[in-house]
């Protein structure tokens, strides 16, 4: 009996740790999904004698997502259930990856996402400060790219490394960060057409937590059909500042198929009763000259009723020399609300 005492003394932590291991084991492997989406209505008028509608109202974007967290892997679908304005109609995949994000030091990341250009082209609508993204990444990060491709929102089906480096100061901040990845280089929900790839990667520094200084480039091309293709051979500097007072500007360049360059400015005020005021400057120019350039010189006002509702007042005056009628006003009133 004392043996059999002792044996079970000797085996008691053994058998309180190990359903303790399993639990681990269990809570380790459990996936944790979360269900959601955004719908952006808009009311927009125009005085441009280059548009059949002086006026229009609709939904600028309706999306819904999933995002999942596995052990180490993170990943995300989101499907755009309504036409956009680049008159691509319907339902369509958006977002489709998985990263695995063991290490802050190194991420990897495949599917469809973002391409890593510029730091507009991966924020999120409700966070840009204006209602649209800057023509510099609108034409320059795949938007509705100069080259032709078809609208897939800044994205490509790719395969992606990025990570970020050296804890700095005492919030432990990173001060390096790296990002870089091979795509198709025929926008979403295209496949390849050539064994060529796109490559396109950014670098930046951080030297306080509130402020990103950063270089992108882009090399690559589309292919239009058997005998034509078009190159893109691309770069973009930029800063990025975001405290309570926000500051972004960037400038681009493409030398290829006739060249453009493109920069934008936006400063955006701190918050005031759930509200914020933005100015904003956007220039872009076909073939890198006066002929072919369009600026916008505007403001936006926004106002917060609720963390998940937003209304945006946006307004820009159009020196569009691509135009018979050069000089012109828009203005745009949009509704966010998400879920």
């Amino acid at each position: 009996m004392k043996q059999l005492a002792c044996l079970i003394f000797l085996l008691l932590p053994a058998l309180t740790v190990a359903p303790l291991h399993a639990q681990t084991a269990k809570d380790d492997i459990v996936q944790n999904t979360r269900f959601g989406g955004y719908v952006i209505g808009q009311a927009k008028a125009t005085t441009s004698d280059d548009v059949k509608a002086k006026s229009d109202m609709g939904l600028r974007l309706v999306r819904l997502y999933a995002d999942s967290k596995i052990g180490d892997f993170a990943m995300k679908l989101q499907v755009q259930a309504n036409g956009n304005t680049s008159g691509v109609n319907g339902p369509r995949i958006v977002d489709a990856w998985a990263e695995w994000q063991r290490w802050k030091e190194l991420r990897v990341k495949a599917g469809q996402f973002k391409r890593p250009f510029t730091f507009e082209n991966p924020m999120h609508p409700w966070l840009l400060g204006q209602g649209a993204y800057s023509q510099l990444t609108d034409r320059l990060a795949g938007f509705n790219d100069r080259t032709g491709e078809h609208a897939s929102n800044g994205r490509d089906v790719g395969f992606q490394l990025q990570g970020d480096l050296f804890p700095l100061g005492p919030d432990g901040h990173r001060l390096f960060h790296y990002q870089g990845g091979v795509f198709n280089g025929q926008g979403i929900n295209f496949a390849d057409k050539n064994t060529r790839k796109d490559l396109i990667g950014g670098l930046w520094v951080a030297p306080v937590k509130e402020l990103q200084i950063g270089l992108f480039g882009w090399t690559g091309n589309r292919v239009v059909n058997d005998s034509l293709t078009l190159e893109r051979r691309r770069y973009s500097v930029g800063v990025n500042y975001n405290a309570d007072w926000t500051a972004r500007a960037e400038f681009a360049v493409d030398n290829a198929a006739g060249g453009a360059d493109a920069f934008y400015a936006i400063v955006g005020t701190p918050s005031w009763h759930r509200s914020r005021l933005f100015l904003h400057y956007d220039l872009y120019r076909e073939g890198k000259s006066s002929d072919g350039a369009h600026a916008i010189y505007g403001f936006s006002a926004q106002y917060m009723p609720h963390p998940n509702i937003m209304l945006q007042f946006n307004y820009g005056f159009n020196d569009d020399n691509t135009k018979a009628d050069e000089h012109y006003h828009a203005a745009d009133l949009q509704l966010y609300w998400r879920f």
